[in-house]
């Protein structure tokens, strides 16, 4: 008998077909995995935030001498935004956490029912609705991610303006009026510069 009977092309590509369509929910579950990681990372990150934010707020709350802070209604005012920003961050995480939960528990069914249909020629088609199922998880939980970065970018720029709004305030006047506000979110910068030289505003804005 010649070498090439012993080989059966049809069960040999079936047996491809099969090792490649079970490959595919394994390479999803891995992708989803990392995602999975990361935003166990970022959520334990805002959860810390959280709780230097309550310590923050609790330190001026029972401050005795606020009159000696500088700005002191405007700091708590700024604390009780972040505190709001930062727990809408970690809920959205959570909600994000969750779906991409749900993502591996889809691919991981995927997987069980293409074993199962290998077996079984007339529910060949059940392991696509549930892969697809899957992916939709996954698109909706970085959706949520796609949120939760820009919320973490408006925390941040709320922070920061914050922080120049202090400087100016506690920097000495030679120092302050170096700088002016620029940009929609009234970040500061440097005047401009012209002849060589830097430009200093006659008055600084606020006064």
């Amino acid at each position: 008998m010649a070498g090439n009977d012993l080989v059966n092309p049809d069960a040999l590509n079936s047996t491809i077909e099969f090792l490649t369509a079970m490959v595919t929910p394994a390479l999803l579950i891995s992708a989803t995995g990392s995602l999975v990681l990361s935003t166990s990372t970022r959520l334990g990150r805002v959860v810390d935030r959280v709780r230097a934010l309550e310590d923050r707020l609790s330190e001026l709350i029972y401050l005795e001498r606020k009159d000696e802070v500088p700005l002191y209604d405007k700091r708590v005012e700024v604390i009780v935004d972040l505190l709001d920003k930062v727990t809408s961050r970690s809920r959205i995480l959570q909600r994000a956490l969750q779906t991409f939960y749900y993502g591996v528990g889809m691919f991981t069914l995927t997987s069980v029912t293409i074993a199962i249909a290998a077996f079984f020629n007339t529910y060949r088609w059940v392991p696509i609705p549930i892969g697809i199922v899957g992916i939709m998880f996954l698109f909706w939980g970085s959706f949520l991610m796609l949120r939760e970065t820009r919320m973490a970018t408006a925390t941040i720029n709320a922070e920061m303006d914050f922080t120049w709004e202090l400087a100016r305030e506690v920097a000495p006047r030679e120092v302050a009026i170096k700088y002016k506000p620029t940009g929609k979110r009234g970040g500061m910068q440097l005047a401009k510069i012209k002849d060589g030289r830097r430009k200093v505003p006659d008055t600084f804005p606020g006064d």
